[in-house]
């Protein structure tokens, strides 16, 4: 129940009477609206609390916003101002669910001047154990934006959820090693592809998940933005392929929008590719939209993942843990493997941060046993020699050993032994 505060504006008087032990505290306006004369009241255990209570009426009537209303209060009567800046075709329906289903049943009943950075982070705790990471994020994010007004009406000097929001990982972590690296999370070879291209046809008993998988995996797309490709988008000739739009369900149905940051880009067409495009755009116009599902519908990652049984058939192969936009990490995982220059990647990849591309760059073993069987050619070819190391010896018994150099002669080689204030090495 929404507490009765005075109108904006209003002039309030105020008296306190004692009643035995307690003290009465009412607050009196003029409703502009009505002309009627309205009022309420409370009973305090002392005159201080009675008083402070009458000051927030007052301030209330100054400023439209009651400083002791309670955070569920709050965000009824923010109504949608906190989600004005968030896109309602994707955004809102998450962010709302973690504000409905998280924030307002564990913090809710607070009043929001006594919202501090400790009672929310040990919210969060509670959240990063029961909930995943992208749960946990769209709960916070909806958090910082609700207190974000809490400051703009000066019921907060600071907002108190945003240090906890920049923390790197949230949700069911418990240590470094939990931070997945995305080349981890991509197929191991194109045997694995191959065979799970076959167990989702078979599975979903239509070639067309085959397809998806198949363009997931070879593309870096994401599902959206296969499910908004059009025949127009593919240029055989050309070799690549036009990626502008994105069509995923939205609030209210499906949403046909403009990529990821509305950024356009294209992506090469790999040879293995090329038979499964072929058959696709053969005969159809270019306004029709690329791949469908078995009646004529947009596929999604949910329809994917139902349709063909989607963890029965990876938990089959070995896979256990692969999701779709694994399939994404695949190529991007696979490129980088292949040589291709980190800038291309992230072209393909449609990343405006190159670190974020970055993490897929990391060598195998076997490009870590190259690498140093490079190294090693090229030591011996150009690396230091007995004669260097001799006028090495030479240089620092010119230069002498004084209090911070020790070097120690043994045999063709320099040993470090150490320095000043530090702990000697040992040979």
């Amino acid at each position: 129940m929404t507490r009765k505060v005075p109108p904006l504006g209003v002039v309030v008087r105020t008296d306190v009477r004692q009643r035995g032990m307690k003290h009465r505290a009412r607050a009196r306006w003029t409703d502009p609206a009505t002309n009627r004369r309205e009022d309420v009241s409370e009973s305090f255990d002392s005159a201080e609390a009675a008083h402070q209570w009458l000051e927030e009426k007052e301030l209330a009537a100054r400023t439209g916003v009651d400083p002791g209303q309670t955070l569920r209060e709050y965000v009824e009567a923010l109504g949608d101002r906190w989600s004005r800046s968030i896109d309602p075709t994707s955004t809102l329906d998450p962010y709302s669910a973690g504000l409905r289903l998280r924030v307002l049943p564990a913090i809710g009943h607070l009043p929001v001047g006594m919202l501090t950075a400790g009672l929310i982070d040990r919210a969060i705790d509670r959240w990063e154990v029961e909930f995943g990471s992208s749960t946990v994020k769209n709960t916070i994010s909806a958090l910082v934006l609700v207190l974000d007004e809490a400051v703009r009406d000066d019921l907060l000097a600071r907002n108190p959820a945003k240090n906890r929001a920049r923390r790197r990982t949230v949700g069911r972590s418990h240590g470094a090693a939990d931070v997945v690296n995305p080349r981890d999370l991509a197929l191991p070879d194109v045997a694995k592809l191959d065979r799970l291209v076959a167990c989702v046809i078979a599975e979903g008993g239509h070639e067309c998940w085959g397809n998806m998988v198949t363009l997931l995996a070879t593309t870096a797309m994401r599902i959206s933005e296969v499910s908004g490709l059009t025949v127009g988008d593919v240029d055989l000739a050309g070799g690549i392929i036009h990626v502008q739009r994105q069509t995923y369900p939205g609030r209210g149905g499906l949403v046909t929008k403009a990529t990821k940051g509305r950024r356009k880009r294209t992506i090469p067409i790999l040879d293995p590719l090329r038979p499964t495009l072929e058959s696709l755009v053969a005969g159809r116009d270019g306004d029709e939209r690329l791949l469908s599902g078995p009646r004529g519908g947009v596929i999604t990652t949910a329809t994917l993942r139902d349709a063909t049984k989607w963890d029965e058939v990876v938990g089959r192969l070995g896979l256990q843990g692969l999701v779709r936009h694994g399939l994404r990490h695949t190529a991007l995982t696979w490129m980088a493997d292949s040589g291709v220059p980190l800038h291309v990647v992230q072209r393909v990849a449609g990343h405006t941060d190159p670190a974020v591309t970055a993490r897929y760059l990391h060598p195998d073993m076997r490009a870590l046993i190259e690498a140093g069987t490079a190294f090693s050619v090229w030591w011996g070819q150009n690396g230091a020699t007995d004669s260097a190391l001799t006028d090495a010896t030479r240089v620092a018994a010119t230069m002498g050993a004084g209090p911070d150099l020790h070097v120690c002669s043994s045999g063709p080689a320099l040993v470090p032994v150490g320095m000043t204030g530090f702990e000697p090495a040992t040979p």
